[in-house]
């Protein structure tokens, strides 16, 4: 009989409600979450202009045929137009021993640029330094006074002190600056670029132009890059150069001063500040990091198209 009892006791304590601290916390029903799927698709940032260098807009899916390494691509998802952007720009100093002599000039251009183009109400900038190493001279600012100043930071000493190390590392800045200066993603479209001043040599970098240029394209950032004095087509300089604006949708400027240095700068709002974001999934996808050309044209007569000139094909994580 006592057996009997403790059991039926057992069993009414099972049934008893447990204690607040032991029950299994719950969120609520409706709580939000995010589902991250990789998927094939690219991103393609361009800009359209007529044969007068007038911004093209209202261009649609009808107007355009793309090509993903010579095979018509039709599968396209999105086509969006974005007009009048703020503007988010690096200014990259280049300060190794071979670019001490330019830095003036330099500066001047960064001046120019914070005092003529810069919206202090929607745009911010900053201002780097870098040889093998970066140094971040003013951070993101939207005051044209601490450009400048930021500018003015650079050291000018003689180029025979340590102060300026011998070698460049080009692509190991690019790809440590998109990476760490382009990290929040708020969902505001803006106009990305790098304005990078430099003579295009690399010889200390661990990084390879190809994962420079990715981690640019992931960022939707362009490089724009001044050389003040003309180069050969030849040197290796120009050819890094050439190679990482055209991948990237940007542009070389060789020697710009005076009004030339004001159509360069229009030229690069322009293409910076009206865009169009086209999202295709390419036939035949394969993530084996081989290099895929793109070439997207217009329909509209005279029309001609900036972007990148392709993509690496790396597995997204």
């Amino acid at each position: 009989m006592r057996w009997r009892v403790l059991s039926v006791c057992w069993l009414a304590a099972l049934c008893l409600p447990l204690p607040a601290a032991a029950q299994a916390p719950q969120g609520p029903a409706d709580a939000p979450y995010t589902l991250r799927v990789p998927v094939d698709e690219i991103a393609l940032t361009f800009h359209a202009g007529d044969a007068d260098g007038n911004t093209l807009t209202h261009l649609t899916r009808n107007d355009l045929k793309l090509q993903d390494n010579g095979k018509q691509q039709d599968r396209i998802v999105m086509l969006q137009s974005y007009e009048d952007l703020p503007i988010r720009v690096g200014f990259l100093f280049d300060i190794s021993a071979s670019m001490y002599w330019s830095l003036p000039y330099n500066r001047s251009v960064i001046r120019t640029y914070a005092a003529r183009l810069l919206r202090p109400k929607t745009d911010r900038a900053f201002v780097m330094q870098f040889d093998t190493e970066t140094l971040i001279t003013q951070p993101w600012t939207n005051d044209p006074s601490r450009i400048a100043a930021g500018a003015a930071a650079i050291p000018t000493e003689d180029p025979h002190t340590p102060t300026h190390f011998p070698f460049t590392a080009i692509f190991d800045s690019l790809y440590k600056t998109c990476r760490d200066q382009w990290t929040s993603d708020t969902g505001e479209p803006t106009g990305n670029f790098i304005l990078m001043f430099t003579d295009g040599v690399d010889d200390n970098s661990h990084a390879y132009l190809r994962e420079a240029v990715d981690m640019c394209q992931r960022t939707r950032t362009a490089i724009y890059a001044i050389v003040n004095g003309h180069e050969s087509g030849f040197s290796q300089g120009r050819r890094t150069l050439t190679a990482l604006t055209e991948q990237t949708g940007g542009r070389v400027f060789f020697d710009p001063h005076g009004d030339d240095l004001l159509k360069d700068f229009t030229l690069m709002e322009a293409e910076q500040r009206t865009q169009y974001r086209l999202v295709y999934k390419p036939s035949n996808f394969k993530a084996d990091s081989s290099f895929h050309t793109v070439r997207l044209r217009c329909s509209v007569s005279g029309a001609r198209i900036t972007a990148r000139s392709g993509y690496y094909a790396f597995a997204r994580p």
